[in-house]
Formats: structure tokens, C-alpha cells, sequence
């Protein structure tokens, strides 16, 4: 009896939910976090992510809804986004921190205009990955300028 209890109070290991993330799922998770922030996933944004996916990883065209599907999945079992957020600390440079930003940002901003909630998301991203403010608002600009050109 009190094994089973101590079972219940037990912290289990990651180490089988971080085998299972590789950069990829981690950054198609993110990017679909920000595409739904603003409560209506526009078309676009994923197609704007699949254009990501296939420029930047190993991902090729005939798996990437598959792949995008998964991710999705990997994003709902998630109750926060602290999984991936540490993969990103515990894989990445600040310049592939700032490149997923930039990714970030260019999804939010796909359909036209960046939300409220996708700016707060993005915000909330980057300081989990300790991505230097400066950096933050050097990848909107960036982001928002091209937009404008």
C-alpha cells in the first residue's frame, strides 16, 4: 500500500518525453502555438510554417503535413511551454534563439497584422529562452519591415 502511494508522490523522468524532441518538433510546436494565439489558425500561417519547416530542417514535402499533424499532437499532450522552451536552452545559440524569433514573428505577422495575443506569446517565448530584449525588438522590426518593402 504505501509503495503504491509513494508511486503517486514519485517524480517521474523526463528523459522519455525529451527522446522524443528534436529541434524540428520543437520549433513546428512553437510556431503552431503562435499561429492559433490569436484564436482563428488562418491557412496561411501553416502554409507559412510548412515554408519554414521545408527551408530550415531535414523536413521533406511528402511527410510535412504528417509531421505538422505530430507536432500538433506534441503541442496538446503539453500543459505548458516549458518542454520546449528548455530544449531550446538546452540545444541552441543565441543565434538560432533569435532565428526561431524571427520565425516566430513571421508567422504572427502572415496574415497581416500581428495580435495582442501573438505579440504577448512571442514576448513570453523569448524570455524563456532568455533571448535578449534587444534582440526580440531587432527580430519584429526586421520582420515588420519587410513586410512594408
Amino acid at each position: 500500500m504505501f509503495e503504491k502511494l509513494m508511486q503517486l508522490f514519485t517524480v517521474t523522468d523526463d528523459s522519455t518525453a525529451d527522446d522524443k524532441m528534436t529541434l524540428e518538433l520543437v520549433t513546428a510546436a512553437l510556431l503552431l502555438e503562435v499561429s492559433k494565439a490569436d484564436f482563428q489558425e488562418d491557412p496561411a500561417e501553416i502554409d507559412k510554417i510548412r515554408t519554414i519547416l521545408l527551408q530550415h530542417f531535414s523536413v521533406s514535402l511528402g511527410d510535412i503535413n504528417a509531421f505538422i499533424d505530430q507536432a500538433r499532437n506534441t503541442s496538446a499532450d503539453s500543459t505548458s511551454l516549458y518542454p520546449f522552451t528548455r530544449y531550446i536552452n538546452d540545444n541552441c545559440n543565441n543565434i538560432e534563439k533569435y532565428q526561431l524569433v524571427l520565425a516566430l514573428w513571421d508567422v504572427a505577422l502572415e496574415d497581416g497584422r500581428i495580435d495582442k495575443y501573438e505579440d504577448h506569446l512571442i514576448r513570453k517565448i523569448a524570455d524563456l529562452i532568455y533571448l535578449p530584449h534587444s534582440e526580440f525588438i531587432r527580430a519584429k522590426l526586421s520582420v515588420i519591415g519587410k513586410e512594408t518593402s
